[in-house]
């Protein structure tokens, strides 16, 4: 009887092991993410932070969330996340769907290639004085591998539908009484490429990189009615708002570099100058130019290596670290974290005599923009349109406690119809601070409250659609 158990017995580990033998990588990964779901969420208080970290971080599949574009609320959806790594290659697929209960929406699937070369290590060739040629030809002493940046590839296929975006008009000098309300969808189709320059010592310190982009760009414009604001064809034609009867195609291409020195211990810069061409596929009279310089400075109050964020380049939006490493756990350290920045942004468009810049394409400030990135936002969002934009920024970031802190923003800013009429002369003035968090590989969420302009007050609450770390999705202008 003994024996027979011990024989059923084995006979059960070793179904048990074929089966394990014959699961493919995917399925290992789901079977390894049901085993932490499982071990984490149960019933107990306790236990829920845990089991909150597991269901929106962990992979292959978890819970995606995060404001869509200001005015269009939360969305809530699934994404799934796989890799691959090869002897020269990281791969990594990422799929994620949200919708808002307001009816938008968003879906997109994202490839990630990062190329990882073997790295070569040179032998320390011995001076004079340093010994015996003898013994340190048995020791064979190496130099230690340089940390070299790799060259990343981003492919993308991307639809958003939005059912409330403001429209106030275009330039500076526009009114509340011009307020209308529009909606849009845009599906981007396209790819990017980050290639570090590494090869001459006499750069290395700038951490340069070379930037490239190509991408279809297909926008589809509409009236919204039922809002508490006109619809935006009720108040504007194709004269004051260009783009509004029609939008073709368009094929879009950049170029640009980055550079993102860290000097001493405590001051980082982070350069950036972009030069893009939208090219309209059917109608001509919507092609335009666009240059973009973004300067930004920020000085860390206790050093660089405690409060420098991680590069977003070898992570997708739904990932909160590199393909293979685990994402950081939500911590409750008491170390002191602090920066204080200056940000200088300035975006001219250029068009042939004939040609206009489309309204949904020109770059606003206000609140936040189409790409949640806020500015002068104590104004509504979207409040000002143009082809051309200049922004200042002064930041102060401080920990308070764990991952709570403290942030306060001063913005000045304006748009302009022409690249003449941009200047620092007649800029708009807003304040912001509140609380931020920035827990393991949850989204950042913020609560600001904005005063400082001539419209009043906004209160922003807002997490990031991106995971902690995570590489951004592709913009909407």
């Amino acid at each position: 009887m003994r024996r027979s158990v011990v024989v059923a017995l084995w006979l059960v580990t070793l179904a048990s092991t074929l089966a394990l033998a014959q699961e493919s990588a995917l399925q290992a990964d789901f079977r390894r993410e049901g085993e932490r779901v499982s071990d984490a969420c149960h019933f107990s208080f306790k236990a829920f932070p845990g089991c909150a970290y597991e269901l929106f971080t962990d992979h292959p599949l978890h819970v995606a969330a995060g404001n869509l574009p200001p005015q269009n609320g939360f969305g809530l959806g699934a994404a799934f996340v796989t890799s691959k790594n090869t002897k020269n290659w990281r791969m990594s697929w990422d799929v994620d769907a949200v919708g808002a209960i307001r009816g938008s929406w968003r879906a997109g699937a994202y490839m990630k290639m990062i190329h990882t070369p073997p790295v070569v290590i040179h032998p320390i060739i011995p001076t004079a004085g340093e010994g015996s040629s003898g013994t340190l030809a048995k020791k064979k002493k190496t130099n230690p591998p340089a940390v070299h940046p790799y060259t990343v590839f981003n492919l993308y296929a991307q639809s958003i539908s939005l059912n409330k975006l403001n429209f106030f008009g275009l330039g500076n000098d526009t009114t509340l009484a011009g307020a209308s309300v529009f909606g849009m969808t845009q599906t981007v189709i396209g790819g990017n490429v980050i290639k570090p320059v590494f090869e001459w010592p006499a750069i290395r310190k700038l951490n340069l990189a070379l930037l490239g982009e190509i991408n279809g760009r297909f926008v589809d414009i509409r009236g919204e009615n039922g809002q508490s604001l006109p619809s935006i064809e009720t108040l504007y034609a194709n004269a004051t708002a260009p783009g509004l009867s029609t939008q073709p195609g368009f094929i879009q291409f950049g170029e640009g570099l980055r550079i993102k020195p860290v000097i001493g211990d405590y001051f980082q810069l982070n350069y950036l100058a972009n030069f893009q061409q939208f090219v309209a596929a059917s109608d001509s009279q919507f092609s335009f130019r666009r240059w973009t310089v973004d300067l930004n400075h920020t000085f860390f109050l206790y050093g660089y290596t405690q409060t420098a964020p991680k590069s977003v380049d070898s992570s997708g939006p739904d990932e909160c670290a590199p393909t293979g490493e685990t994402c950081p756990a939500v911590s409750h350290t008491r170390n002191l974290n602090g920066s204080i920045g200056v940000r200088l942004l300035l975006s001219e468009s250029a068009t042939s005599a004939t040609s206009v810049v489309p309204f949904y394409f020109q770059q606003t400030l206000g609140g936040s923009d189409i790409d949640g990135n806020p500015a002068l936002s104590s104004y509504q969002d979207y409040r000002f349109r143009a082809p051309n934009l200049l922004l200042l920024r002064e930041s102060f970031e401080h920990s308070i406690w764990g991952p709570f802190g403290f942030s306060f923003m001063a913005d000045q800013g304006r748009v302009a119809l022409t690249r003449g009429d941009i200047g620092f002369d007649h800029l708009k003035h807003s304040f912001a601070t509140g609380l931020t968090l920035r827990a393991g590989g949850f989204p950042m969420i913020y609560l600001m409250y904005a005063w400082g302009g001539n419209e009043g007050q906004h209160t922003i609450f807002s997490m990031n659609s991106s995971l902690l770390g995570g590489s951004a999705r592709p913009s909407l202008q």
